[in-house]
């Protein structure tokens, strides 16, 4: 009987974790770039006491973890809005080093700076911020990332490449920090710039919504549990107490 508290316990504290993690996910739904966070468990064995017991099976307290699934992609034309088509990244310039995102609105600033709308500059390949004409007129931006202005090439917008294997670390609501260096795109047939397109947040709202109603269903039967489980070891208390 005892055993089933740490059981339920751990159960509760798992769900927990995922239900803050799908409410999160289900506000950003509209919010441009933006990844939703997963969370991994594993399971956790305790041997027997070598005098009958049985091991006791129960959940870890969760990994989360980034989705580096694709958005769905919205047409806008707006020049200075793009979408990275295939596996890749903007970078720019956050308060602590690069920063990468699948954001692709941007601005120009009174200085000719491209940047995000939160005000970070945009980088090339290089890691340089891109500069352009506040005045010269729209831009033309290839798949490349190649940036035409009247008929002059300014530069180009960088895409960067992030290893699989790489921890995600989130940075406001759509930037990601890699703990492994992410390097410059170079193959443009497997990646490249989609200027007048937005990409909008991986979360997808009637799955999750689905993982939420089951999970809220899951809390609710793990304390059911524990509220047994109580009133049968107060049960037995009161009965071995009564008898002496």
């Amino acid at each position: 009987m005892e055993a089933s508290f740490p059981v339920a316990l751990s159960a509760q504290l798992a769900i927990e974790k995922r239900l803050d993690t799908l409410a999160h996910n289900l506000a950003n739904i509209r919010t441009a770039g933006f990844r939703a966070e997963e969370v991994k468990f594993d399971e956790m064995l305790k041997k027997g006491d070598g005098f009958g017991a049985d091991p006791i099976s129960m959940a870890s307290e969760g990994t989360s973890f980034l989705s580096t699934k694709n958005g769905e992609l919205t047409q806008t034309s707006n020049p200075l809005d793009m979408a990275v088509a295939g596996d890749a990244w903007f970078g720019f310039q956050g308060p602590n080093g690069t920063v990468y995102t699948r954001d692709g609105r941007m601005r120009i600033n009174e200085a000719g700076t491209v940047e995000t709308l939160t005000g970070y500059p945009l980088l090339d390949a290089g890691g340089a911020q891109i500069q352009v004409d506040p005045n010269g007129g729209p831009l033309n931006i290839a798949r490349d990332g190649m940036i035409t202005q009247a008929g002059q090439q300014l530069g180009a917008v960088g895409l960067f490449t992030i290893p699989p294997t790489a921890k995600l670390t989130r940075f406001d609501t759509s930037g990601v920090v890699p703990d492994q260096a992410a390097q410059p795109a170079l193959d443009f047939s497997q990646a490249g710039v989609m200027q007048g397109f937005v990409e909008g947040s991986n979360v997808n709202p009637v799955l999750e919504m689905t993982r939420l109603i089951s999970l809220q269903r899951a809390f609710e039967s793990a304390a059911n549990l524990v509220q047994s489980n109580e009133r049968s070891l107060g049960d037995a208390i009161q009965t071995l107490g009564g008898s002496k």
